[in-house]
């Protein structure tokens, strides 16, 4: 019996504008998969439309159709075999000819398809293989002509791109350009078999005392022909080591065998334990002979979200093996706007840099994709939990029969294709779609639970967050939770800060408010927030061309700022807070302290929060990253370079982290009177689950000095309780007699500084941080590792290295106080490198 056997067809392609029938429009196509623009770029027919103001050129690909060709041979097929045709994805909408006969229409970007070819490859020899990608910005219109009857409104972009399961983001979002691809964006190949494992996944009981889990494992064989005489072998194995193995006959088409696992060993979150990933494998045998061979990692673990009612109103966290998590974390958009561009290497770093920070959850936003499988695999092996979004974002969504037949296939596939990964805890319905609902006063009715009457109103998209998804999510992977949007909460309001999740944009959106109380202005669990920075200048230097266009208001600088009114609201931030800039380098690291400083005041108060009966489940900042060198919300850009907030929300979010603040004041409402005297607040959070004993001190050290005006604060033998928040102190500083100064935060553990904070008069703008004797010394040096040793005759606010590709520091951003010199490591400088630059607040 012939094993099974796999061509993929990754050469030989050429393309061409569909309208040009000329025998000189077929030009190459270095390798597939790929989108259009990448290669129209190799062919010179096109610039990088990531620099400079080239998007607008690009813009003609947009309305364009493209065919793409290969001529290929047709392989080898052993007697009883078949052959498939099998696309993984095709960007957008394509008409797939073999031979000018048509075999495949698709037009949803999120499917696989597999066409049985035997008979269409009877013939030895060359085939031909076209496919015609219609242009999708024009479909989407024509259908959006054709659906009068729905009411075609949402955020960003065309409001026709809800007609097209494709990437939403591609009709340009406020971080985004409108990059319209088409093409063959994941693998094709030919597949020849007489059987092979079509599916394999497992469902997994943990007992509650986790001394035993009974995983079931399933395999979906196809069999071509009549012979189903097979059996299937399964394996369970742990660190490549056999644990056990079992044989199924074939039943039905799906194997299912069930393993006893004693004492296994669990998957947890970074931070919490280890990522431990078992291996479940299945053989397909026909007599002696191994036709197929299917392996998957999977863990062992349980994922609650705990919704109770409490004094707050009713919880929404995470519980992961039992254990209570405080989800600190990020959003995630598409890591480029020309998805083929992004590699496994490049996921694996983001995600790592996720753990660097101390970050847990990543979401995964519902205007991208279902991410590639290198990107779950990273979140897998590092302990990074993924909230994962169906992808509609923003927009009130039509359900003609047609689209919602395309949707259930979508989310039947892409869940059976992810349900075996443990970091995906949470399938939710959609991105901000209740609030396009609430915003145009859409029909809601939540008393109202009849679906076939939801989809006769003006928001029919609740039938598909609210009883399509849900049943696949149900049918297909039964132990994950379905949350039916983001943001969302039993059907209240959704900006209802005690139920469910929210989104906070009343800082940058919404009221602007001042960021200094961002954690009052949270919910049960906050998954989008955020402040917009520059990103460091070595990537502005990458997308803007003339040294002429680098001053803060240039129009380069502003095109590559999607975000509207980004001018007011950037200057707004800046002027409350921190004096102007002229000058392009100051001005970007102008926004990063704010940036961080925003970040900072949110994550800190929120995670306090946790402690008070998890009043805040989590803080999921948006954004962790960016499609294009750009000016966004991200914490971290386009080429991987940290920003400033990345090291301040990694410092709040250490497994021991203190807090010191006092009470805002209102400058701008006082009519910057100074108050008279400001209470003041200090506490320790802790996400471990053992009790500690440490030593916290609180010093009231002068800004003008450097002196302490006041006598340390010293608490010896403090019990600081797991999983939560310790209250220390708090008190009243009296601004009659005490000069502006910084309140400085530390704690010991077994004799070791653990976590720092300090809390600064505001706004910075009133203070002169001016001559700081600032000393950054070498301390030691290896060949690839040097120590710096930062002290200050007076405090520094926000030191900031250089972000240098290949080149990691282990702290960035840092506050520095007289009396407590830090020690930053920074890995990858060689000898002869230049050491980094580095900049402070009123340098």
């Amino acid at each position: 019996m012939p094993e099974f056997a796999q061509h993929t067809l990754s050469t030989g392609w050429s393309f061409k504008d569909s309208e040009d029938q000329s025998s000189e429009a077929w030009l190459s196509v270095p390798t597939v998969p790929s989108v259009v623009q990448q290669d129209l770029q190799a062919n010179g027919k096109l610039k990088d439309p990531f620099i400079g103001l080239n998007e607008l050129s690009a813009r003609w690909v947009n309305e364009k159709s493209w065919t793409y060709r290969n001529v290929f041979q047709k392989p080898a097929v052993p007697t009883g075999s078949s052959i498939f045709l099998a696309f993984d994805g095709l960007d957008t909408f394509a008409n797939v000819k073999l031979d000018g006969q048509t075999i495949l229409e698709s037009d949803n970007m999120f499917l696989a398809h597999r066409v049985d070819v035997t008979q269409a490859l009877e013939a030895e020899g060359e085939h031909t293989l076209e496919i015609d990608f219609d242009c999708a910005l024009l479909r989407a219109r024509e259908l959006k002509k054709q659906h009068p009857e729905h009411k075609w409104v949402g955020f960003n972009g065309d409001p026709a791109r809800l007609g097209v399961r494709k990437a939403q983001y591609h009709w340009g979002w406020d971080w985004g350009p409108v990059l319209m691809t088409a093409g063959i964006w994941k693998e094709v190949r030919l597949e020849v078999y007489s059987a092979k494992i079509s599916d394999l996944w497992t469902e997994v009981e943990l007992a509650a005392d986790h001394v035993k889990a009974q995983v079931s494992a399933f395999a979906k064989v196809e069999i071509v022909g009549s012979d189903a005489s097979h059996k299937a072998t399964f394996t369970l194995s742990l660190h490549g080591q056999e644990i056990a193995k079992e044989v199924a006959t074939l039943e039905n088409t799906v194997d299912k065998v069930t393993f006893e696992v004693e004492n296994p060993s669990l998957w947890w979150p970074n931070g919490y334990g280890d990522q431990t990933l078992y291996q479940i494998s299945v053989s397909l045998e026909k007599g002696e002979d191994e036709i197929h061979q299917v392996s998957k990692k999977f863990g062992i673990r349980t994922a609650e979200i705990v919704q109770q009612p409490d004094k707050h109103g009713k919880s929404f966290f995470f519980r992961i093996n039992g254990v209570d998590i405080f989800c600190g974390g990020a959003c995630w958009i598409p890591a480029d706007s020309l998805l083929t561009n992004i590699e496994p290497e490049r996921y694996r770093k983001w995600i790592e840099l996720m753990a660097v920070g101390h970050q847990v959850m990543i979401r995964v936003w519902g205007g991208g994709i279902y991410e590639d499988e290198s990107f779950y695999q990273a979140c897998d092996e590092v302990g990074v939990m993924v909230w994962q979004d169906f992808m509609f974002g923003c927009g009130n969504y039509p359900t003609w029969p047609e689209i919602l037949e395309s949707i259930e296939k979508e989310a039947t596939y892409n869940v059976r294709r992810l349900r075996h990964h443990p970091s995906i805890v949470i399938w939710v319905g959609n991105n901000e779609d209740y609030q396009v609902q609430e915003q145009q006063g859409l029909t809601y009715n939540y008393e109202d639970k009849d679906p076939e009457s939801w989809l006769k109103t003006d928001f029919p998209a609740r039938y598909i967050y609210e009883h399509l998804l849900p049943n696949v999510v149900k049918t297909t992977s039964p132990s994950t939770y379905y949350h039916p949007g983001s943001p969302w909460g039993d059907g209240k309001v959704t900006t209802d800060p005690t139920v469910g999740d929210m989104h906070q944009w009343n800082v940058w959106h919404g009221t602007q408010e001042k960021y200094q109380i961002f954690d009052t202005l949270g919910g049960r669990f906050n998954s989008e927030f955020g402040m917009e920075a520059f990103p460091h200048m070595s990537t502005i230097d990458h997308f803007v061309e003339n040294e002429a266009d680098k001053y803060p208001q240039s129009h380069v600088l502003d095109f590559h700022n999607k975000a509207d009114g980004h001018e007011r609201r950037i200057a707004t931030y800046l002027v409350e807070n921190l004096r102007n800039a002229t000058d392009l380098e100051t001005y970007v690291y102008l926004t990063q302290v704010v940036q961080a400083e925003t970040m900072m005041f949110g994550y800190r108060g929120w995670r306090r929060q946790w402690g008070d009966e998890r009043h805040c489940g989590g803080a999921l900042l948006w954004q962790l990253n960016d499609c294009w060198p750009t000016i966004s919300w991200a914490i971290v850009d386009y080429f991987l370079r940290p920003k400033p907030a990345f090291y301040a929300v990694g410092r709040v979010l250490k497994p021991v982290a203190i807090g010191v603040r006092r009470e805002h004041h209102d400058w701008s409402v006082s009519h910057a009177q100074p108050p008279k005297t400001s209470k003041y607040e200090l506490w320790v959070s802790s996400s471990l689950q053992k009790e500690l004993v440490g030593k916290v001190e609180l010093r009231f050290i002068s800004v003008q000095t450097g002196l302490e005006i006041r006598e340390t604060i010293v608490h010896e033998n403090v019990t600081i309780v797991p999983n939560g928040t310790t209250d220390i102190l708090d008190g009243v500083i009296d601004h009659a007699v005490d000069d502006p100064h910084v309140l400085a935060a530390r704690v010991w553990v077994d004799g070791e500084i653990v976590a720092r904070d300090v809390d600064w008069p505001q706004p910075f703008k009133y203070l002169d941080l001016s001559d700081r004797g600032l000393e950054v010394t070498r301390i030691s040096k290896t060949t690839d590792e040097q120590k710096l040793e930062l002290s200050a005759r007076k405090p520094v606010k926000c030191l900031v290295f250089e972000e240098r590709d290949n080149i990691r520091v282990s702290d960035s951003a840092i506050d520095i106080v007289p009396g407590d010199d830090q020690v930053v490591t920074i890995k990858g400088l060689k000898p002869g490198d230049r050491p980094l630059k580095y900049k402070f607040l009123g340098q």
